[in-house]
């Protein structure tokens, strides 16, 4: 099978992707093996392939939004209900210890034995890759392969970001960045009768959050026209927090969602923080917070944007994202 590798972690332009050719890998004890039919394009994956985030394996297969049909299974792994054949989703989080205090208590997104596709184990910039069966997702009908890849990271953690924000009903909501998470999160939050403002530097961005419901659209420093009860930050930039707290009203939070953020320059307690604003980080995702995702999914028709990409194509896909040349979600079809 034809796999894309992290070779040497670094800019895009020095090129530290890699397409090789190599064995089908054979699923483990309680895995399947999924043959891979679209994999989305994640921030994240840029941050592994520039070194930002630095690869918890060497010459790791980056992607983690992967739907794919269930091939053959490793031992154990039939009593999940998959069945060859099947759709199956891998998503980010690939296993927790299942024992210790996080995951006793219902926070396995903090296990610290915790491991993710992508960055612990190969991923799906590739034709097949393997996934435990616990943590493989079953999948809403009415979406295409391509529409289904996003909602497996973008849209989950979105999903995890807006409970982390605590918007109350019919609430004002800012979104900072608008790509492929934000353009879901806030059909999640229209839904459910928010006003949603969004502040982006992309001018194809801002037209797709208007043609979705968004109240108002702005730059990604700008304030919005009135304050938030809550705000996501999506863009991975620290110096857009500090606005961001300061259009929080009182009691407000504001969730960071992603897992990379520049340094954030210092706060002015009287101007970004008092008056009881939060602010909250976002750690990886549970999978009852996939399943609610999902469930929300298959009863809320999600309009997603996609851009496909052939899987020849992934480094060209990682730059684009890079540079903002497209709104929506870039995916790859192997």
């Amino acid at each position: 099978m034809r796999a894309w590798h992290v070779e040497a972690p670094g800019p895009l332009t020095a090129g530290p992707l890699r397409l090789r050719t190599g064995p089908v890998p054979r699923p483990g004890p309680g895995e399947i093996l999924l043959r891979v039919l679209a994999c989305g394009v994640c921030r994240t994956d840029l941050h592994v392939t520039e070194g930002d985030l630095p690869p918890h394996r060497p010459g790791v297969t980056p992607g983690h939004e992967v739907v794919g049909e269930v091939a053959a299974f490793g031992e154990g792994a039939e009593q999940h209900g998959f069945g060859v054949g099947d759709k199956a989703g891998a998503a980010w989080l690939r296993w927790t210890d299942g024992t210790c205090r996080y995951c006793q208590r219902g926070a396995e997104n903090l296990c610290p034995e915790s491991r993710y596709t992508g960055w612990d184990a190969d991923g799906g910039y590739a034709e097949y890759l393997t996934v435990p069966a616990a943590y493989a997702h079953h999948l809403p009908v009415g979406y295409t392969d391509a529409e289904l890849a996003p909602l497996l990271c973008a849209g989950i953690i979105g999903y995890r970001a807006l409970k982390r924000a605590e918007l109350p009903p019919g609430g004002r909501l800012g979104i900072y960045g608008f790509g492929g998470s934000a353009h879901l999160a806030a059909q999640v939050a229209l839904a459910s009768g928010a006003t949603v403002h969004v502040l982006t530097r992309g001018e194809q961005a801002r037209r797709l959050a208007l043609e979705l419901g968004a109240a108002s659209v702005g730059a990604a420093d700008a304030m919005p026209p009135e304050p938030l009860d809550a705000a996501i930050m999506f863009a991975p930039v620290g110096e857009l927090v500090l606005p961001a707290l300061e259009a929080l009203d009182r009691g407000g939070t504001l969730s960071i969602a992603g897992i990379y953020l520049t340094d954030i320059p210092p706060l002015n307690y009287q101007r970004h923080l008092f008056q009881e604003r939060q602010l909250r980080s976002v750690t990886s995702n549970t999978r009852e917070d996939a399943r609610e995702f999902l469930g929300f999914a298959a009863e809320h028709k999600l309009s997603v944007t996609v851009h496909p990409y052939s899987l020849d194509a992934a480094a060209i896909a990682l730059s684009d994202l890079k540079n903002g040349r497209f709104d929506g979600a870039a995916v790859l079809l192997p």
